[in-house]
């Protein structure tokens, strides 16, 4: 899904008035490097974060691709483009995008508004769900070009608002946020995606622009995520989109817990050849296998018993409510039909 980046990343250079006090200044990057060959010392200041360690690899699930997609669908008639938050984590020099929600947003010009308040909300109840998730950068979908003179539908992946909204998301992250760009336009087969660092630029201490590089990106999918993009690839490729059969619906969930069963035999068979003393102990393998224990909640069988059973009547009852949807739907759409025929 991802396109494949070139051997050498391209980079952009953003308007830098959005990062000056006073607003009346316009300079290009061009100007930068006038400066420079003036004379003037033009500094690059170093990437902060995670340790001093730059970023250099990234790794985005599909439901953020999905996410950006849908938001993408659902924007507002005449919007350029859509943003929001990205939630992930760093470790060191990679950083893994999990998850994604949308920020709404409005740009007139050099300016941009954007909506904080729904953005912290939004934030908190995700880290309800998800506390070890921590903002990680921003995504956006890329821009129609302007200044294509062809006007074939090329679209720019940076425009000179991206400062002014990632100096904003800079303020939101613990390290360096991420840029996610999306392209949209869809004139191959593919959905063309890049993901950015951004680099200030300085003029004897003054800054002045705000450089994007792109860096490597890898599209990774759990097993519940490929299982799930297997069905949706499967259901689109059927007749009128019918549903497979009820077995081939069982048949993932059958490996998958085939596997997690096998898994499950293999730790164990390992803890026993350990305490026999057949095998040497490997101190990080045992630090694993006790994570992963550790992150199983202790429930008592009664407790889960009632919980699954309340679990099963909400999504029977949801079930039920999504077929009347349905019906009531299909029944309006008949109807529709017959009056404009009349």
């Amino acid at each position: 899904m991802a396109s494949a980046l070139a051997d050498n990343p391209t980079t952009y250079g953003c308007s830098p008035a959005l990062l000056l006090t006073s607003p009346t200044i316009t300079r290009s990057v061009a100007s930068v490097a006038a400066a420079a060959a003036s004379g003037g010392a033009v500094g690059v200041d170093a990437i902060a974060g995670g340790g001093d360690i730059p970023v250099s690899n990234v790794t985005v699930h599909p439901l953020v691709l999905l996410s950006v997609l849908d938001h993408h669908t659902r924007r507002q008639e005449g919007a350029g483009r859509v943003i929001g938050t990205l939630l992930g984590k760093r470790d060191g020099s990679r950083v893994e995008i999990t998850n994604a929600f949308a920020v709404p947003h409005a740009e007139r010009g050099d300016e941009v508004a954007i909506g904080k308040d729904f953005n912290r909300q939004m934030l908190a109840l995700h880290l309800r769900a998800n506390p070890r998730e921590t903002v990680v950068g921003w995504y956006a979908t890329a821009l129609p070009d302007e200044n294509d003179p062809t006007n074939n539908g090329e679209c720019k992946c940076i425009a000179d608002t991206s400062s002014l909204i990632h100096e904003f998301y800079a303020g939101e992250c613990e390290d360096d946020p991420i840029h996610l760009v999306v392209d949209t336009s869809l004139k191959t087969d593919d959905v063309a995606i890049r993901a950015y660092k951004s680099i200030p630029v300085s003029v004897k201490g003054e800054p002045l622009a705000n450089m994007f590089h792109e860096i490597r990106l890898a599209v990774k999918s759990s097993e519940s995520e490929r299982i799930c993009i297997d069905r949706m690839i499967g259901s689109s490729s059927t007749s009128e989109g019918a549903s497979p059969d009820t077995k081939d619906e069982s048949l993932a969930l059958q490996i998958s817990m085939e596997k997690l069963l096998a898994m499950l035999e293999t730790c164990s068979e390992y803890v026993d050849k350990v305490v026999d003393g057949t095998i040497v102990p490997d101190d990080e393998v045992g630090r694993d296998i006790s994570e992963t224990l550790n992150s199983v909640p202790r429930i008592r069988p009664e407790v889960f018993d009632k919980m699954f059973n309340d679990s099963l009547q909400d999504l029977l009852m949801v079930t039920y409510l999504s077929n009347i949807t349905k019906t009531q739907l299909t029944i309006a759409e008949k109807l529709n039909e017959t009056l404009g025929k009349q």
